[in-house]
């Protein structure tokens, strides 16, 4: 059975009394949650919503390394190493967030003794990025697109069987590394098909990731 981020590593009891330390605060859709190369000064609990990882390149584009949905804790690897932020995390949609200051986040973390199991955690994590950027730089834009997708689904806050995915074809096409034409192309036959379409507010609705993916994958 799934079980929540939040349970996963510090579990159910500790995640509601780290909430309570901070009121709860709303980040709208498009800003900026936390920025590479800033001081870590706080973490992020994520109560609802979802956010983009993404990594600056030289010539200033974006790329992305992950999708984090409600139950996520943000930015503790730089709070706990006391370096710089190493990316930086955009709200995909309005999200309702905890800021943690880092003298709070790190006495909570040594009184509960959760070192071992958020760096067990957060290694797990530059490992999932790893495997994103090594597909960024081998897979077809198909491939990565529909990859990219699947990734929002599953971390997005919609409970139903279409997904909002509150980016524009530009974003998209900037966060995986390709033109957008050639994301338009990859998406003419899924919306050909009913599994994706425009949604109403702007973005794409996504109506079936599991025929997205299937087809990408039969394109290589």
């Amino acid at each position: 059975m799934y079980q929540p981020p939040r349970v996963q590593v510090i579990g159910e009891m500790l995640w509601s009394r780290l909430r309570a330390l901070t009121p709860q605060r709303v980040r709208p859709a498009r800003s900026m949650l936390l920025r590479q190369g800033d001081p870590a000064t706080h973490v992020i609990l994520l109560d609802s919503g979802s956010a983009l990882v993404t990594l600056a390149g030289a010539s200033g584009g974006q790329t992305l390394l992950a999708v984090r949905g409600a139950g996520e804790l943000l930015g503790e690897l730089a709070v706990l190493d006391d370096r710089p932020r190493t990316a930086t995390v955009i709200a995909a949609e309005a999200c309702h967030v905890h800021i943690v200051p880092a003298p709070e986040f790190l006495k909570f973390v040594n009184t509960h003794e959760l070192l071992t199991p958020l760096l067990r955690h957060a290694i797990a994590r530059v490992r999932e990025s790893d495997a994103v950027r090594f597909e960024l730089a081998t897979a077809s834009v198909p491939v990565r697109l529909a990859s990219a997708l699947g990734r929002l689904v599953k971390a997005s806050s919609t409970v139903s069987a279409q997904h909002s995915v509150p980016l524009t074809q530009a974003e998209l096409s900037q966060l995986i590394g390709a033109s957008r034409n050639a994301v338009g192309s990859a998406l003419r036959p899924w919306r050909e098909k009913g599994w994706v379409r425009t949604a109403s507010g702007g973005g794409l609705l996504v109506c079936n990731i599991h025929a997205i993916q299937s087809h990408a994958q039969m394109q290589t």
